[in-house]
Order: structure tokens, then C-alpha cells, then sequence
């Protein structure tokens, strides 16, 4: 009998890299704007290497980190629904390669590629879960297990591959608005963690297996 000719495995980046217009590739050091919140949807971001963080400010001038994204993920995809305007700003927190689809150019490629079309739609459907899970997460875990999954989530954690150091000067700051909570409160975790041998620092924050039982194991509270 023949043998089943092996699937090959669909790379988006070597495929984007082959669409003819409509398409740039920037680099973006630390801290730089890719998009801002307000300013007009008119392209998709597909994310090659670092890590880019989108947030959300309040009328009143409050700011929420609402995702981190790394690589081979996309932002910025909400102008394929009709948004005028940009509803979160992305910025990079890790020096970032990141190509830009126009809307156009994004469209046409999602009705002549099916394997592209199937890659874009399994990553909305992996964020949308994810945003399910953050949601029930802040609704009903404790600020200690919501930072454990927050630092799993950072480093790889749950998706293929092995899982990495978070090379991103992630500042207690930043962590705090992730999960909604006082720095104070991700110091004290922080210390936590670290004492049981659950993270470690060596120039870079490293995270191990083992903080996945915070997250497994401990009983939910609410308004903590």
C-alpha cells in the first residue's frame, strides 16, 4: 500500500511574504506605537517577533491592558468588520517585526487562500476563548492566581512549542493592570513565587512548570 503523503504544515509567514502589494514589513523598538486608539482602522498587523500589548483608555482617563499578543498572531483585525476607528491602542513591549496588511489587500488574501483563511480564522477563535477565559478569570480567581496565569500566558505557556523566558521587561506596573490589581499586591506574589521556586530572575524573568499549580489547584475567591 502507498503511503499517505505527509501533511505539510501551513507557514503564514513565508506565504505573506509571497502577496504581491498592499503589504510592509516595520520594525518597532520598545515602547513605540504601532496604532492608537482612535485613529482610523484601515490595516491588519500580523505579528513576525516580540510581543505587543493592546490597551484601552477610559473617558475618564483610565488605562487597562485587554491582551498581550507574541508571534504569529494578528491585531488591528477589527477593521474587517466595518470598525472606523481603532477601539484599543497596540504598542510594543519587546523590540518588534510586524507586517502590515492594508484592509484590502487582507480581504482578497482570506478569499483566494483557504489555508490562510483557515490560520486567520483558528487564531479569532483561539482570542476569542482567551478573552472568555480572562473574563471569567478576573470574575472569580484571586489576584495570586490570576498573576500566575498572567505569567504563564507571557511565556508561552499552553500553546505549541516549548514554553520560553519572558524576554519583555514586564514592570510590576504593567502586571497589575493586566490582572487588575494594586503593584503592591503583585510585589507580595512576586516574593511569593519566587521563594517557592516557582519563577526565577537572572537578568530576565524566567517562569517554571510548576507555577501552573497555582492555577490548577488552588480554590477560587472572589474580590480578593
Amino acid at each position: 500500500m502507498a503511503k499517505k503523503a505527509k501533511k505539510v504544515s501551513f507557514d503564514p509567514k513565508v506565504f505573506l511574504a509571497s502577496v504581491n502589494g498592499g503589504r510592509t514589513i516595520v520594525s518597532y523598538p520598545k515602547r513605540e506605537v504601532i496604532f492608537a486608539q482612535g485613529k482610523p482602522a484601515d490595516a491588519v498587523f500580523y505579528i513576525q517577533k516580540g510581543k505587543v500589548k493592546l490597551t484601552v483608555v477610559s473617558e475618564q482617563g483610565k488605562e487597562a491592558i485587554v491582551a498581550v499578543l507574541g508571534p504569529d498572531e494578528f491585531c488591528g483585525e477589527g477593521c474587517l468588520t466595518g470598525q472606523p476607528l481603532r477601539l484599543a491602542t497596540a504598542a510594543a513591549m519587546t523590540e518588534c517585526e510586524i507586517m502590515r496588511l492594508e484592509k484590502g489587500t487582507m480581504v482578497r488574501v482570506l478569499h483566494e487562500e483557504p489555508a490562510f483563511s483557515e490560520f486567520f480564522f483558528a487564531h479569532l477563535l483561539t482570542r476569542t476563548v482567551r478573552v472568555e477565559a480572562d473574563l471569567v478569570d478576573q470574575l472569580f480567581n484571586s489576584s495570586e492566581k490570576r498573576l500566575a496565569r498572567a505569567l504563564l500566558l507571557l511565556a508561552n505557556f499552553g500553546k505549541e512549542g516549548q514554553p520560553e523566558p519572558i524576554i519583555a521587561k514586564v514592570s510590576q506596573e504593567t502586571l497589575a493592570e493586566m490582572i487588575g490589581t494594586t503593584r503592591s499586591r503583585v510585589s507580595f506574589f512576586m516574593n511569593k513565587f519566587k521563594k517557592l521556586g516557582l519563577i526565577a530572575y537572572n537578568g530576565h524573568l524566567e517562569i517554571y512548570r510548576s507555577l501552573l499549580n497555582v492555577v490548577l489547584h488552588e480554590e477560587p475567591h472572589i474580590n480578593s
